[in-house]
């Protein structure tokens, strides 16, 4: 493969020129990027000028996915975890990303703290507390059709929340994001989508085929993005109305996206230091700080004990969540289940990529163990602390929350409400809502500029502004397109355009095991050494 890769590369010096187009000094690649382009405005357009027809042109495409494809999306987290085993614990583990004397370029606690940030951050925010309570009310109904309010509600509710923010979502980010980094660190081919499939594509990689990949990962990301950007949007909008007293609307919401989509562009304008790296530390310490803050104003020894109960209890239960044959709650399992899963293959181009870039020097098996593992060690102490305070009120008749739930958006608020400093903690809650959106835009613009740029890491500014721009038009096109529905609209968005990138992925699978094979005479040599 090494002789292989130093011959594409060659070609990709030879061809790769030739499709980058310059206008007005950006260094386009084409037509990778106007088709995208094209697409998105296209979309936002149509869905700002025809919002009925656009919402109901989503929900039929979400519901034939999902009655035709929910198997296949059920499926997918399951086969791409169990390759990242067999990887692990392979020979191929001891590969190092970057060569055998890579070093890593980030310490490992930015680095975490930047997996964090770009991976998760808005989603622990907005459905911390409400997707446990919601579970354990019957809020859009519970899992595996369970009794609500139950002791075994509780406990399924905690589950099924750590079952949709665990391992799933980080094995399908990690296959990503490995494929990324070894195709381009290790055969030094561009740090693109595409690149992934040379051992399947060859030559053609660098033709149409590859340009179909790579703009099936830039649409798939543009909608994952901008369903999280609408969701952190609206929760933002509602923490402010919360506070303020006020019913934010959709015109509310969409400036809100407008002036955190400008926040955006400053951080991409600053650079990957000075904008995402930065931002990612300072939210990685207020996450904690509220993190902290509620274990100890909240239920403190439900919490604590907590956290074991929880963990065993995700094991226990992940069987009957998994399967998809004959489920007894088949509404529940669309509506939650298999959108995670849809919304985690079309965040996956986008967080591979970014932990790609962040990744070389660490070993394939180090990478993996802290990708897989890091991620899901605090998933399980946040949505413990987050959704056993939120149901411990419900239970108990304290604040708002002893009712249930009416909206998503204002549960964490509704919370903080009830413990003590609710004022300040939720203005933090709120800032940290908006710094976790801007660097989800910024690094979702350094993303999809370096795909749509033919995997030049070292672009234009001036072509991650205009994705970063594209990411809040898309997001304010699904909500004003949603109105009431916004949430419905966002979810049938991500679905629909995860669909043909979930091919993709399992694909890549295949073609990056073909690619690595090619390392087990080098790993043999060095043990017999």
């Amino acid at each position: 493969m090494t002789e292989t890769a130093s011959s594409s590369n060659d070609v990709r010096e030879q061809t790769g020129a030739q499709k980058n187009v310059e206008v007005f000094g950006l260094q386009l690649h084409n037509p990778v990027f106007f088709l995208a382009a094209a697409m998105v405005l296209l979309f936002a357009g149509l869905t700002l000028v025809a919002p009925n027809t656009s919402s109901a042109m989503l929900g039929s495409m979400r519901s034939h996915t999902l009655q035709s494809f929910d198997w296949l999306f059920a499926a997918t987290p399951v086969i791409v975890f169990a390759f990242c085993m067999a990887l692990a614990i392979s020979p191929l583990g001891r590969v190092r990303l970057g060569g055998a004397s890579a070093e890593p370029d980030y310490k490992t606690r930015s680095w975490i703290a930047m997996l964090f940030a770009a991976g998760v951050g808005i989603g622990f925010m907005f459905w911390g507390a409400a997707e446990p309570l919601g579970y354990h009310t019957d809020w859009f109904g519970t899992p595996l059709n369970v009794e609500p309010r139950t002791p075994e509600a509780e406990r399924l509710a905690l589950s099924a929340t750590l079952f949709h923010w665990g391992i799933a979502p980080w094995a399908i980010y990690a296959v990503v994001g490995l494929a990324l980094g070894y195709f381009a660190h290790n055969k030094g081919l561009p740090l693109s989508f595409r690149s992934s499939f040379y051992p399947l594509l060859g030559e053609r990689t660098w033709g149409w085929a590859g340009h179909l990949i790579d703009l099936f990962a830039v649409v798939s990301t543009v909608f994952g993005l901008a369903t999280t950007i609408g969701l952190g949007g609206t929760q933002a909008a509602s923490g402010l109305g919360y506070l303020l007293g006020f019913e934010p609307n959709v015109w509310i919401q969409m400036g809100l996206i407008a002036a955190i989509t400008g926040l955006a562009v400053i951080s991409v304008l600053r650079g990957m230091d000075g904008g995402v790296k930065l931002l990612s530390n300072v939210n990685m310490v207020g996450a904690f700080a509220l993190l902290v803050f509620v274990i100890i104003a909240g239920p403190t020894a439900l919490i604590i004990t907590g956290f074991g109960e929880n963990f065993v209890a995700y094991l226990l239960d992940t069987p009957a969540l998994t399967n998809w044959i004959d489920r007894p709650d088949l509404a529940w399992f669309h509506d939650w289940t298999i959108f995670y899963w849809a919304w985690w293959v079309s965040w996956s181009p986008f967080v591979g990529m970014f932990i790609a870039r962040i990744s070389r020097g660490r070993t394939v098996r180090e990478y993996l163990s802290v990708v897989l593992l890091a991620p899901f060690a605090i998933c399980v102490v946040w949505f413990t602390a987050f959704g056993e305070t939120a149901i411990y009120q419900h239970n108990n008749g304290i604040g708002e929350l002893s009712d249930g739930i009416v909206n998503s958006s204002t549960v964490l608020f509704q919370m903080l409400a009830a413990l003590p400093l609710n004022e300040l903690t939720s203005v933090v809650a709120i800032g940290l809502l908006v710094i976790f959106i801007v660097t989800s835009a910024d690094s979702g613009a350094l993303v999809v500029d370096t795909i749509t740029s033919g995997g030049q890491t070292e672009s234009p500014v001036a072509q991650r502004v205009f994705w970063a721009c594209m990411f809040g038009l898309t997001a304010s096109a699904l909500l004003y397109g949603g109105g009431t529905s916004a949430l419905e609209s966002l979810q049938a968005g991500t679905i629909a355009a995860a669909l043909p990138f979930t091919i993709v992925l399992l694909i890549c699978c295949l073609s990056l095991f073909l690619g690595m094979r090619d390392e087990m005479p080098a790993l043999r040599e060095r043990s017999r050494g």
